[in-house]
Protein backbone atom coordinates (compact mmCIF):
# COMPACT_ATOMS: atom_id res chain seq x y z
CA UNK A 1 0.00 0.00 0.00
CA UNK A 2 1.07 3.22 -0.91
CA UNK A 3 0.11 7.01 0.45
CA UNK A 4 -1.54 7.68 -1.95
CA UNK A 5 -4.98 7.36 -1.08
CA UNK A 6 -5.31 8.42 2.18
CA UNK A 7 -8.47 9.85 2.02
CA UNK A 8 -10.36 6.72 0.07
CA UNK A 9 -13.78 5.92 2.13
CA UNK A 10 -12.70 2.58 3.65
CA UNK A 11 -10.12 4.03 5.53
CA UNK A 12 -12.65 6.85 7.33
CA UNK A 13 -12.77 7.91 9.76
CA UNK A 14 -9.47 6.46 10.81
CA UNK A 15 -7.87 7.06 7.85
CA UNK A 16 -4.50 5.13 6.42
CA UNK A 17 -2.28 3.66 8.84
CA UNK A 18 1.03 6.01 9.30
CA UNK A 19 3.57 3.43 9.72
CA UNK A 20 2.99 2.62 6.07
CA UNK A 21 4.23 6.09 5.26
CA UNK A 22 8.22 5.80 5.03
CA UNK A 23 8.78 9.57 6.22
CA UNK A 24 7.49 8.51 9.69
CA UNK A 25 9.14 4.82 10.03
CA UNK A 26 12.69 6.97 11.51
CA UNK A 27 10.39 7.37 14.71
CA UNK A 28 10.29 2.99 14.72
CA UNK A 29 12.72 2.55 17.84
CA UNK A 30 13.33 5.72 19.75
CA UNK A 31 15.71 5.30 23.30
CA UNK A 32 14.91 7.43 26.54
CA UNK A 33 16.19 7.54 30.02
CA UNK A 34 14.23 8.94 32.81
CA UNK A 35 16.49 9.79 35.46
CA UNK A 36 14.12 10.45 38.53
CA UNK A 37 14.45 11.08 42.07
CA UNK A 38 13.29 7.30 43.18
CA UNK A 39 14.47 5.45 40.02
CA UNK A 40 16.34 5.48 36.84
CA UNK A 41 15.07 3.78 33.56
CA UNK A 42 15.95 3.20 30.42
CA UNK A 43 12.50 2.49 27.42
CA UNK A 44 13.27 1.60 24.08
CA UNK A 45 9.91 2.15 22.05
CA UNK A 46 9.50 0.32 18.55
CA UNK A 47 6.58 -0.47 16.57
CA UNK A 48 3.82 1.73 14.26
CA UNK A 49 4.66 5.24 14.81
CA UNK A 50 1.90 6.47 16.40
CA UNK A 51 1.48 3.46 19.22
CA UNK A 52 5.23 2.46 19.67
CA UNK A 53 5.27 -0.82 21.73
CA UNK A 54 8.20 -1.02 24.61
CA UNK A 55 10.76 -3.37 23.07
CA UNK A 56 13.21 -2.94 26.00
CA UNK A 57 11.92 -1.59 29.99
CA UNK A 58 14.48 -1.56 33.00
CA UNK A 59 14.17 0.46 36.05
CA UNK A 60 16.75 0.56 38.96
CA UNK A 61 15.62 2.11 41.84
CA UNK A 62 18.38 4.50 42.78
CA UNK A 63 17.01 7.22 45.17
CA UNK A 64 19.04 9.89 43.90
CA UNK A 65 16.99 12.31 45.67
CA UNK A 66 17.13 10.45 49.47
CA UNK A 67 18.00 12.75 52.00
CA UNK A 68 18.50 15.70 49.25
CA UNK A 69 15.84 18.16 51.96
CA UNK A 70 18.93 17.60 54.74
CA UNK A 71 22.23 18.02 52.84
CA UNK A 72 20.78 19.81 49.49
CA UNK A 73 23.08 17.51 47.42
CA UNK A 74 22.29 13.72 45.76
CA UNK A 75 22.44 10.80 47.43
CA UNK A 76 25.90 9.19 47.25
CA UNK A 77 25.18 5.73 47.12
CA UNK A 78 21.89 6.51 44.85
CA UNK A 79 25.04 8.35 42.31
CA UNK A 80 27.02 5.27 42.39
CA UNK A 81 23.96 2.96 41.47
CA UNK A 82 22.53 5.52 38.77
CA UNK A 83 26.34 5.54 37.24
CA UNK A 84 26.39 1.75 36.97
CA UNK A 85 22.65 1.61 35.49
CA UNK A 86 23.55 4.64 32.72
CA UNK A 87 26.32 2.68 32.00
CA UNK A 88 25.07 -0.29 31.65
CA UNK A 89 22.06 1.35 29.76
CA UNK A 90 24.73 2.70 27.18
CA UNK A 91 25.76 -0.34 26.66
CA UNK A 92 22.82 -2.02 25.86
CA UNK A 93 21.83 0.72 23.31
CA UNK A 94 24.98 0.21 21.32
CA UNK A 95 24.42 -3.51 21.29
CA UNK A 96 21.07 -2.87 19.96
CA UNK A 97 22.07 -0.63 17.09
CA UNK A 98 20.25 2.67 18.63
CA UNK A 99 22.20 5.82 17.09
CA UNK A 100 21.69 7.49 20.17
CA UNK A 101 19.73 8.17 23.54
CA UNK A 102 17.63 10.80 25.13
CA UNK A 103 18.09 11.33 28.93
CA UNK A 104 16.32 14.10 30.58
CA UNK A 105 16.55 14.38 34.82
CA UNK A 106 14.12 15.61 36.93
CA UNK A 107 13.53 17.53 40.24
CA UNK A 108 16.55 15.47 42.05
CA UNK A 109 19.21 16.71 39.84
CA UNK A 110 18.56 19.92 39.01
CA UNK A 111 17.59 20.72 42.59
CA UNK A 112 20.61 18.94 44.36
CA UNK A 113 23.83 21.64 44.76
CA UNK A 114 25.98 18.64 42.72
CA UNK A 115 23.80 18.02 39.86
CA UNK A 116 25.69 19.70 37.84
CA UNK A 117 28.80 17.85 38.83
CA UNK A 118 26.59 14.53 38.72
CA UNK A 119 25.79 15.23 34.95
CA UNK A 120 29.19 15.89 34.00
CA UNK A 121 30.61 12.75 35.57
CA UNK A 122 27.56 11.25 33.21
CA UNK A 123 28.94 12.59 30.57
CA UNK A 124 32.30 11.81 30.78
CA UNK A 125 32.22 7.93 31.58
CA UNK A 126 29.33 7.55 29.14
CA UNK A 127 29.25 10.01 26.39
CA UNK A 128 25.13 10.33 27.73
CA UNK A 129 24.28 14.31 27.71
CA UNK A 130 21.87 14.61 30.22
CA UNK A 131 18.96 17.36 29.72
CA UNK A 132 18.20 18.67 33.15
CA UNK A 133 14.30 20.32 32.71
CA UNK A 134 13.02 22.78 35.06
CA UNK A 135 9.31 21.88 36.98
CA UNK A 136 7.16 23.37 34.08
CA UNK A 137 8.48 21.49 31.68
CA UNK A 138 8.61 18.44 33.32
CA UNK A 139 5.04 18.82 33.67
CA UNK A 140 4.17 19.67 30.32
CA UNK A 141 6.50 16.47 29.08
CA UNK A 142 4.48 14.44 31.64
CA UNK A 143 1.19 15.14 30.05
CA UNK A 144 2.04 14.98 26.42
CA UNK A 145 2.62 11.42 27.56
CA UNK A 146 -0.89 11.44 28.79
CA UNK A 147 -1.96 12.80 24.88
CA UNK A 148 0.07 9.96 23.70
CA UNK A 149 -2.19 7.79 24.98
CA UNK A 150 -5.56 9.78 25.47
CA UNK A 151 -5.63 11.75 22.09
CA UNK A 152 -7.81 15.33 22.80
CA UNK A 153 -8.49 14.35 26.65
CA UNK A 154 -9.48 16.80 28.57
CA UNK A 155 -8.23 16.80 32.72
CA UNK A 156 -5.61 17.54 35.22
CA UNK A 157 -2.57 16.05 34.93
CA UNK A 158 -0.80 15.24 38.18
CA UNK A 159 2.87 13.49 38.08
CA UNK A 160 4.31 12.57 41.13
CA UNK A 161 7.97 11.98 41.48
CA UNK A 162 10.12 11.09 44.23
CA UNK A 163 11.30 15.17 45.22
CA UNK A 164 8.37 17.05 43.04
CA UNK A 165 5.28 16.75 41.96
CA UNK A 166 3.93 18.54 39.14
CA UNK A 167 0.31 19.75 37.50
CA UNK A 168 -1.12 20.44 34.09
CA UNK A 169 -3.88 21.04 32.28
CA UNK A 170 -4.54 19.61 29.13
CA UNK A 171 -7.51 19.91 26.76
CA UNK A 172 -7.71 19.92 22.85
CA UNK A 173 -4.79 18.04 22.50
CA UNK A 174 -2.93 21.08 24.51
CA UNK A 175 -0.92 20.97 27.27
CA UNK A 176 -2.14 24.41 29.24
CA UNK A 177 -1.50 25.91 32.47
CA UNK A 178 1.54 23.83 34.66
CA UNK A 179 2.97 24.05 37.83
CA UNK A 180 5.47 22.36 39.94
CA UNK A 181 5.37 21.66 43.90
CA UNK A 182 8.45 20.44 46.58
CA UNK A 183 5.46 17.57 47.09
CA UNK A 184 7.32 14.41 46.67
CA UNK A 185 7.21 11.56 49.19
CA UNK A 186 10.76 11.33 49.36
CA UNK A 187 11.66 14.88 50.20
CA UNK A 188 8.91 14.71 52.36
CA UNK A 189 10.17 11.71 54.98
CA UNK A 190 12.18 13.77 57.05
CA UNK A 191 10.33 16.96 57.23
CA UNK A 192 10.62 19.41 60.34
CA UNK A 193 8.04 18.49 62.67
CA UNK A 194 7.40 15.00 61.81
CA UNK A 195 3.80 13.88 60.90
CA UNK A 196 2.59 16.48 61.99
CA UNK A 197 4.93 18.75 60.09
CA UNK A 198 4.50 17.10 57.00
CA UNK A 199 0.48 17.02 57.14
CA UNK A 200 0.75 21.10 57.76
CA UNK A 201 2.99 21.83 54.43
CA UNK A 202 0.91 19.34 52.39
CA UNK A 203 -2.41 21.73 53.41
CA UNK A 204 -0.45 24.71 52.49
CA UNK A 205 1.02 23.54 49.52
CA UNK A 206 -1.95 22.07 48.04
CA UNK A 207 -4.13 25.03 48.74
CA UNK A 208 -1.55 27.30 47.17
CA UNK A 209 -2.03 25.00 44.46
CA UNK A 210 -5.58 24.85 43.89
CA UNK A 211 -5.43 29.01 44.02
CA UNK A 212 -3.15 29.11 41.50
CA UNK A 213 -4.77 26.28 38.63
CA UNK A 214 -8.16 26.96 39.81
CA UNK A 215 -11.36 24.90 39.12
CA UNK A 216 -10.64 21.70 37.44
CA UNK A 217 -13.77 19.25 37.47
CA UNK A 218 -12.77 17.20 34.27
CA UNK A 219 -10.96 13.72 34.45
CA UNK A 220 -7.73 13.57 37.05
CA UNK A 221 -4.84 11.65 35.61
CA UNK A 222 -2.51 10.15 37.75
CA UNK A 223 0.81 9.62 36.34
CA UNK A 224 4.32 8.28 38.91
CA UNK A 225 5.37 5.07 40.53
CA UNK A 226 3.44 6.11 43.85
CA UNK A 227 -0.07 6.50 42.42
CA UNK A 228 0.14 3.64 40.90
CA UNK A 229 1.49 1.71 43.72
CA UNK A 230 -2.32 3.23 45.47
CA UNK A 231 -3.87 2.08 42.55
CA UNK A 232 -2.59 -1.41 42.78
CA UNK A 233 -3.91 -1.43 46.69
CA UNK A 234 -7.12 0.14 45.83
CA UNK A 235 -7.30 -3.08 43.61
CA UNK A 236 -6.54 -5.45 46.22
CA UNK A 237 -8.52 -3.69 48.18
CA UNK A 238 -11.63 -3.87 46.06
CA UNK A 239 -11.13 -7.46 44.56
CA UNK A 240 -10.63 -5.68 40.93
CA UNK A 241 -9.85 -8.60 38.61
CA UNK A 242 -8.35 -6.94 35.70
CA UNK A 243 -4.66 -6.09 36.88
CA UNK A 244 -3.61 -3.74 34.50
CA UNK A 245 -2.54 -0.23 35.57
CA UNK A 246 -3.34 2.12 32.53
CA UNK A 247 -6.98 3.35 32.53
CA UNK A 248 -7.82 1.96 35.22
CA UNK A 249 -10.44 3.98 37.20
CA UNK A 250 -11.22 5.28 40.76
CA UNK A 251 -13.45 7.66 42.41
CA UNK A 252 -12.98 10.14 45.09
CA UNK A 253 -14.69 7.48 47.76
CA UNK A 254 -12.36 4.82 46.47
CA UNK A 255 -9.61 7.25 47.07
CA UNK A 256 -10.55 7.87 50.63
CA UNK A 257 -11.67 4.89 51.59
CA UNK A 258 -7.84 3.12 50.06
CA UNK A 259 -6.65 5.57 52.03
CA UNK A 260 -8.20 4.54 55.29
CA UNK A 261 -7.08 1.14 54.40
CA UNK A 262 -3.00 1.89 53.96
CA UNK A 263 -3.35 3.62 57.38
CA UNK A 264 -5.00 0.79 59.19
CA UNK A 265 -3.09 -2.17 56.84
CA UNK A 266 0.59 -3.85 58.37
CA UNK A 267 2.35 -2.41 55.33
CA UNK A 268 4.98 -4.87 55.52
CA UNK A 269 2.18 -7.61 54.51
CA UNK A 270 0.19 -5.82 52.50
CA UNK A 271 3.74 -5.12 50.35
CA UNK A 272 4.66 -8.93 50.39
CA UNK A 273 0.93 -9.50 49.05
CA UNK A 274 0.69 -7.03 45.92
CA UNK A 275 4.17 -7.11 45.46
CA UNK A 276 5.90 -3.39 45.81
CA UNK A 277 9.11 -2.89 46.53
CA UNK A 278 10.33 -1.88 50.03
CA UNK A 279 11.35 1.61 49.46
CA UNK A 280 8.06 2.12 47.30
CA UNK A 281 5.70 1.03 50.19
CA UNK A 282 7.42 3.40 52.27
CA UNK A 283 5.92 6.14 50.19
CA UNK A 284 2.67 4.74 50.28
CA UNK A 285 1.05 6.78 52.69
CA UNK A 286 2.96 10.19 52.21
CA UNK A 287 1.51 9.90 48.76
CA UNK A 288 -1.51 8.63 49.58
CA UNK A 289 -1.88 11.84 51.96
CA UNK A 290 -0.82 14.09 49.40
CA UNK A 291 -3.30 12.70 46.68
CA UNK A 292 -6.44 12.69 49.19
CA UNK A 293 -5.66 16.11 49.36
CA UNK A 294 -6.40 16.71 45.65
CA UNK A 295 -9.37 14.74 45.35
CA UNK A 296 -10.49 16.81 48.26
CA UNK A 297 -9.24 20.69 46.37
CA UNK A 298 -9.81 19.80 42.98
CA UNK A 299 -13.24 17.89 42.80
CA UNK A 300 -12.24 15.61 39.90
CA UNK A 301 -15.81 14.00 38.13
CA UNK A 302 -13.55 10.70 37.70
CA UNK A 303 -9.89 9.15 38.42
CA UNK A 304 -7.74 7.73 35.58
CA UNK A 305 -4.56 6.00 36.40
CA UNK A 306 -1.93 6.33 33.23
CA UNK A 307 0.99 4.43 33.21
CA UNK A 308 2.28 6.71 30.13
CA UNK A 309 4.14 9.74 31.29
CA UNK A 310 7.27 11.74 30.51
CA UNK A 311 9.37 9.34 28.59
CA UNK A 312 6.09 8.78 26.46
CA UNK A 313 5.95 12.59 26.43
CA UNK A 314 9.33 12.85 24.98
CA UNK A 315 8.55 10.75 22.15
CA UNK A 316 5.40 12.51 21.68
CA UNK A 317 7.58 15.47 21.38
CA UNK A 318 9.59 13.83 17.81
CA UNK A 319 5.83 13.03 16.41
CA UNK A 320 4.45 15.97 13.51
CA UNK A 321 1.29 16.99 14.53
CA UNK A 322 -0.70 14.90 11.97
CA UNK A 323 0.56 12.14 13.64
CA UNK A 324 -0.42 13.01 17.23
CA UNK A 325 -3.84 13.12 16.00
CA UNK A 326 -3.93 9.65 14.81
CA UNK A 327 -6.36 7.06 16.75
CA UNK A 328 -3.08 5.29 19.32
CA UNK A 329 -5.76 1.53 18.55
CA UNK A 330 -5.90 1.83 15.65
CA UNK A 331 -2.34 2.18 14.43
CA UNK A 332 -1.10 0.06 16.97
CA UNK A 333 -3.47 -2.92 15.48
CA UNK A 334 -2.86 -2.25 11.87
CA UNK A 335 0.74 -2.90 12.56
CA UNK A 336 -0.05 -5.67 14.76
CA UNK A 337 -1.83 -6.60 11.48
CA UNK A 338 0.75 -6.21 9.04
CA UNK A 339 3.61 -7.93 11.48
CA UNK A 340 1.71 -11.34 12.41
CA UNK A 341 -1.57 -11.72 10.20
CA UNK A 342 -1.54 -14.90 7.75
CA UNK A 343 -2.81 -12.37 5.12
CA UNK A 344 -1.83 -8.25 6.07
CA UNK A 345 -4.96 -6.12 5.01
CA UNK A 346 -7.65 -8.77 5.33
CA UNK A 347 -9.01 -7.28 8.09
CA UNK A 348 -10.20 -4.19 6.18
CA UNK A 349 -11.91 -6.87 3.99
CA UNK A 350 -13.21 -8.32 7.22
CA UNK A 351 -14.88 -5.13 8.25
CA UNK A 352 -16.45 -4.14 5.28
CA UNK A 353 -18.26 -7.97 5.05
CA UNK A 354 -19.78 -7.58 8.89
CA UNK A 355 -20.17 -3.69 8.92
CA UNK A 356 -23.93 -4.22 7.96
CA UNK A 357 -24.29 -5.43 11.50
CA UNK A 358 -22.81 -2.42 13.16
CA UNK A 359 -24.30 0.47 11.25
CA UNK A 360 -25.63 2.42 13.88
CA UNK A 361 -22.74 2.52 16.39
CA UNK A 362 -21.43 5.40 18.10
CA UNK A 363 -17.24 6.57 17.42
CA UNK A 364 -16.46 4.96 20.33
CA UNK A 365 -18.17 1.46 19.77
CA UNK A 366 -17.17 1.78 15.66
CA UNK A 367 -13.17 2.17 16.51
CA UNK A 368 -13.51 -0.94 18.47
CA UNK A 369 -14.70 -3.39 15.78
CA UNK A 370 -12.40 -1.55 13.57
CA UNK A 371 -10.02 -3.26 16.15
CA UNK A 372 -11.10 -6.12 16.49
CA UNK A 373 -11.39 -7.00 12.52
CA UNK A 374 -7.66 -6.35 12.20
CA UNK A 375 -6.88 -8.48 15.23
CA UNK A 376 -8.98 -11.32 13.70
CA UNK A 377 -5.82 -12.83 12.91
CA UNK A 378 -2.62 -11.98 14.84
CA UNK A 379 -2.91 -15.10 16.87
CA UNK A 380 -2.61 -18.40 14.34
CA UNK A 381 0.20 -19.26 15.32
CA UNK A 382 -1.19 -20.12 18.95
CA UNK A 383 -2.41 -23.84 19.11
CA UNK A 384 -6.27 -24.04 18.00
CA UNK A 385 -7.59 -25.04 21.54
CA UNK A 386 -5.73 -22.23 23.14
CA UNK A 387 -6.06 -19.47 20.56
CA UNK A 388 -9.46 -17.66 22.16
CA UNK A 389 -7.92 -17.52 25.41
CA UNK A 390 -4.66 -16.05 24.11
CA UNK A 391 -7.04 -13.26 21.97
CA UNK A 392 -8.55 -12.61 25.35
CA UNK A 393 -5.15 -12.23 26.90
CA UNK A 394 -3.77 -10.36 23.86
CA UNK A 395 -6.74 -7.58 24.39
CA UNK A 396 -6.82 -7.29 27.63
CA UNK A 397 -3.12 -7.31 28.86
CA UNK A 398 -1.52 -6.06 26.02
CA UNK A 399 0.29 -3.05 25.75
CA UNK A 400 -2.50 -1.25 23.35
CA UNK A 401 -3.01 2.73 24.28
CA UNK A 402 -6.36 4.66 24.15
CA UNK A 403 -8.57 1.59 25.92
CA UNK A 404 -10.56 1.52 29.21
CA UNK A 405 -11.07 -1.76 31.19
CA UNK A 406 -14.48 -2.21 29.83
CA UNK A 407 -13.41 -1.59 25.67
CA UNK A 408 -10.55 -4.24 26.99
CA UNK A 409 -12.73 -6.81 27.83
CA UNK A 410 -15.18 -6.18 24.73
CA UNK A 411 -12.35 -6.45 22.29
CA UNK A 412 -11.32 -9.68 24.46
CA UNK A 413 -15.00 -11.06 24.23
CA UNK A 414 -14.97 -10.29 20.07
CA UNK A 415 -12.15 -11.68 19.96
CA UNK A 416 -12.66 -14.80 21.80
CA UNK A 417 -16.29 -15.75 19.68
CA UNK A 418 -13.72 -15.34 16.89
CA UNK A 419 -12.32 -18.82 17.58
CA UNK A 420 -15.15 -20.20 20.27
CA UNK A 421 -18.64 -20.00 20.40
CA UNK A 422 -19.14 -20.14 24.04
CA UNK A 423 -17.54 -18.14 26.43
CA UNK A 424 -18.53 -20.45 29.43
CA UNK A 425 -16.05 -22.07 31.05
CA UNK A 426 -12.63 -19.74 29.95
CA UNK A 427 -10.04 -18.96 33.27
CA UNK A 428 -11.05 -15.03 32.78
CA UNK A 429 -14.95 -15.43 33.55
CA UNK A 430 -14.15 -12.89 36.73
CA UNK A 431 -13.72 -10.07 34.40
CA UNK A 432 -16.53 -10.74 32.06
CA UNK A 433 -18.67 -8.55 34.90
CA UNK A 434 -16.70 -5.36 34.03
CA UNK A 435 -18.70 -5.50 30.53
CA UNK A 436 -22.56 -4.85 30.99
CA UNK A 437 -24.55 -7.56 29.66
CA UNK A 438 -25.31 -5.65 26.09
CA UNK A 439 -21.95 -5.23 25.28
CA UNK A 440 -21.32 -8.94 25.91
CA UNK A 441 -23.63 -9.44 23.66
CA UNK A 442 -22.46 -7.26 21.22
CA UNK A 443 -19.46 -8.61 21.22
CA UNK A 444 -20.62 -11.99 20.73
CA UNK A 445 -22.33 -11.21 17.64
CA UNK A 446 -19.11 -9.26 16.41
CA UNK A 447 -17.03 -12.00 17.03
CA UNK A 448 -19.55 -14.39 15.02
CA UNK A 449 -19.43 -12.11 12.66
CA UNK A 450 -15.87 -12.31 12.39
CA UNK A 451 -15.61 -16.16 12.40
CA UNK A 452 -18.17 -16.74 9.41
CA UNK A 453 -16.50 -13.97 7.42
CA UNK A 454 -12.96 -15.53 7.67
CA UNK A 455 -13.94 -18.15 5.88
CA UNK A 456 -15.70 -16.69 2.55
CA UNK A 457 -12.85 -15.45 0.58
CA UNK A 458 -10.23 -17.82 -0.97
CA UNK A 459 -9.04 -14.52 -3.20
CA UNK A 460 -8.86 -11.85 -0.82
CA UNK A 461 -8.73 -9.05 -3.04
CA UNK A 462 -12.06 -10.12 -4.43
CA UNK A 463 -15.85 -9.47 -2.71
CA UNK A 464 -17.15 -12.79 -2.89
CA UNK A 465 -19.69 -12.40 -0.30
CA UNK A 466 -21.62 -9.68 1.79
CA UNK A 467 -24.22 -9.55 4.39
CA UNK A 468 -27.45 -7.85 4.77
CA UNK A 469 -28.95 -7.23 7.76
CA UNK A 470 -32.82 -5.89 8.21
CA UNK A 471 -32.87 -5.40 11.93
CA UNK A 472 -36.80 -5.11 12.04
CA UNK A 473 -37.51 -8.57 10.31
CA UNK A 474 -34.80 -9.90 12.38
CA UNK A 475 -33.48 -11.37 8.73
CA UNK A 476 -29.82 -11.81 8.12
CA UNK A 477 -28.71 -12.61 4.57
CA UNK A 478 -25.78 -13.86 3.08
CA UNK A 479 -25.09 -13.38 -0.40
CA UNK A 480 -22.10 -15.59 -2.59
CA UNK A 481 -20.88 -15.13 -5.68
CA UNK A 482 -20.43 -18.80 -7.61
CA UNK A 483 -17.18 -18.73 -7.52
CA UNK A 484 -17.83 -18.45 -3.44
CA UNK A 485 -20.34 -21.01 -2.97
CA UNK A 486 -17.88 -23.92 -2.47
CA UNK A 487 -16.98 -21.83 0.12
CA UNK A 488 -20.32 -22.23 1.81
CA UNK A 489 -20.02 -25.79 3.40
CA UNK A 490 -21.09 -27.91 6.41
CA UNK A 491 -18.97 -25.67 8.73
CA UNK A 492 -19.57 -21.81 6.95
CA UNK A 493 -23.47 -23.02 7.37
CA UNK A 494 -22.87 -23.38 10.98
CA UNK A 495 -21.24 -20.40 11.87
CA UNK A 496 -23.95 -18.41 9.93
CA UNK A 497 -26.87 -20.03 12.17
CA UNK A 498 -24.90 -19.67 14.83
CA UNK A 499 -24.20 -15.84 14.55
CA UNK A 500 -28.33 -15.87 13.42
CA UNK A 501 -28.75 -17.15 16.70
CA UNK A 502 -26.99 -14.85 18.71
CA UNK A 503 -28.89 -11.56 16.86
CA UNK A 504 -31.99 -14.08 17.39
CA UNK A 505 -32.82 -13.56 13.34
CA UNK A 506 -33.63 -16.13 10.45
CA UNK A 507 -31.54 -16.58 7.87
CA UNK A 508 -31.15 -16.28 4.33
CA UNK A 509 -28.28 -17.26 1.61
CA UNK A 510 -28.69 -16.23 -1.81
CA UNK A 511 -26.44 -17.68 -4.50
CA UNK A 512 -25.97 -15.30 -7.38
CA UNK A 513 -25.02 -17.43 -10.80
CA UNK A 514 -23.83 -14.25 -13.00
Amino acid sequence: MDGSSDTAPEWEPFNRPLFENPKVRDLSRVGVIDIGSNSVRLVVFDGAARSPAYFFNEKVMCALGAGLAETGKLNPSGRIRALSALRRFCTIAKGIGLPDLTAVATAAVREASDGPEFAAQVLQKTGLKIHVVDGPEEARLSAQGVLLGWPGSYGLVCDIGGASMELAEISDGKVGQRLTSPLGPLKLVNIPGGKRGRKAFITQTLDQLREKMGPQSDRLFLVGGSWRAIARIDMHRRGYPLHVMHEYRMTARDIKETAKYIDECDLERLRAEIRITLGRMTLVPIASQILKGIVKRFKPHDIAVSSYGIREGMLYEQMPQNMRDRDPLIESCHFAERKDARLPGFGMRLHKFISPLFLNNNPNRARLVRAACLLHDVSWRAHPDFRAEVCFEYATRANLGGLSHDERVFLGLALLHRYRNKRDGTRFEELYSLLPDEGRKEAEVLGKAMRLGAMLWANPDDETATLQWDAKKKRLSLILTAEASPLFGEVAEARLESLATALNATTHVDIKLT
